[in-house]
Formats: C-alpha cells, structure tokens, sequence
C-alpha cells in the first residue's frame, strides 16, 4: 500500500482506521491497474491519470466517493450534485461495508468513467470516456 495512504489511515480513531484499511484493502486488490495517492488531502485511486475512487473522514462518518458513480445505477450511492457524476456512501462502522456491493462498484469505477482529468482544459464540460477494444 501507498505510505502516504497508510499514513492518513494511521491518523484516524481506531473505528475509521478499520474502515480505511478495509477499503484501502478491497480497492488495492480489485484495481491493480489503479495508482493510489492523497490528492486534495485524502486517498484517491486513477486510472490513466483520471480519479475514479477515493476516501476521507467527514462530519457523517467516512465518505466513499465515485467520481463517475452517478452513472452506476446504484441505489445505496447518493449523487449529491447535478454538475459532476460523483456518487457517495457514508461508512461509522467497518460492519457496513458490504464486500459485494464495493467490489462492484470498484468494478464499474474501471468500466464507467467521465474525463475529470481533462476537466480544466475543456473549461469545466465533463465528457464520457469510451472504452476501446
């Protein structure tokens, strides 16, 4: 794992450090391809330099965010805005996190994405990566 993300969740109350881990965990092993860092103080995985996944202690508990989960079809994530496609569940207790539902999503996090990476040099318009195969 990233230093600098086991170094974030060593900072956490011992509950959020559990769930931290078993996210940090999950994410690690279904996104081997995915490079792991703390961007804008908190753990994001990317794809080709695009964020897809990423974590960080909030008022409600931990906040696991998709940036292109909007487009899951999921309904435990909550999309909170109309301009981007993130979506967002909250975690207080490592007994949550369901291992089916995050694997999941971790596998539509590869499959569905929208161009954040690009997002300031197309001046704020997000648009759909499409997979070539």
């Amino acid at each position: 794992m990233n230093q600098d993300i086991q170094s974030y969740n060593d900072l956490q109350n011992p509950d959020d450090q559990m769930i931290c881990k078993r996210l940090a965990r999950v994410i690690n092993s279904k996104l081997t391809d995915a490079e792991g860092k703390i961007w804008h103080a908190h753990p994001v995985w990317f794809l080709d330099g695009n964020p897809i996944v990423g974590y960080s202690k909030q008022k409600a508990g931990i906040r696991l965010m998709f940036w292109s989960g909007a487009d899951f079809d999921e309904p435990k994530l909550h999309i909170h805005g109309q301009k981007f496609k993130d979506a967002s569940i909250f975690y207080q207790h490592v007994s949550e996190v369901e291992q089916a539902d995050l694997e999941r999503w971790l596998q539509k996090s590869a499959d569905i994405q929208w161009d954040y990476k690009n997002l300031v040099r197309r001046k704020g318009k997000l648009e759909k990566i499409t997979k070539s195969l």
